[in-house]
């Protein structure tokens, strides 16, 4: 739905410095229209903006959320990291309730937070690369500075607004 919402965890800079490298190596470049991200909600309405946006700002009050990379996921065509953070569950968890009766199937069933560094591929390529990456996988920490507001473009997407976490 062009215009829909996009709400994201924003990833720390470093970290996403990494990640993003190695999307921009494994991800076909002409369906490659975005740097690496944490998506929280995938189809907010428009309608949603204002009430969506006093949400963020009341939530990035609080301390950043704990976070790591987990392991690694199999998406067929695709590979991506498993995220595994019970603060920001616990966020989407309160998200999802404020916006219930907004939140598209795709949000409403269940979230298994990730982010892809690969996709739309055949199975044989992402099974090869998935073997690679779990050769010296490590689990890690990963760093969360905020929410992210974002709009939908019907490909990309427009920045509406960072709200960076503040609270210690």
């Amino acid at each position: 739905m062009a215009g829909a919402l996009i709400v994201t965890a924003e990833i720390a800079p470093s970290d996403l410095s990494w990640l993003d490298q190695l999307r921009r190596a494994h991800y076909p470049p002409e369906r490659n229209q975005l740097p690496a991200h944490l998506t929280m909600f995938h189809a907010l309405p428009p309608s949603a903006e204002g009430e969506t946006r006093r949400t963020l700002a009341r939530l990035a009050a609080e301390a950043p959320p704990r976070a790591s990379i987990g392991g690694l996921m199999d998406l067929g065509g695709g590979v991506a990291f498993r995220i595994v953070s019970p603060d920001l569950d616990a966020m989407r968890g309160e998200l999802a309730a404020n916006f219930h009766g907004y939140l598209s199937a795709q949000d409403s069933g269940g979230w298994r937070p990730h982010v892809t560094i690969q996709n739309k591929v055949a199975p044989k390529e992402a099974r090869r690369l998935l073997a690679t990456l779990q050769s010296d996988f490590r689990p890690r920490p990963l760093g969360i500075v905020g929410l992210g507001l974002h709009r939908y473009l019907g490909g990309p997407w427009e920045l509406v607004e960072r709200y960076a976490f503040r609270g210690r």
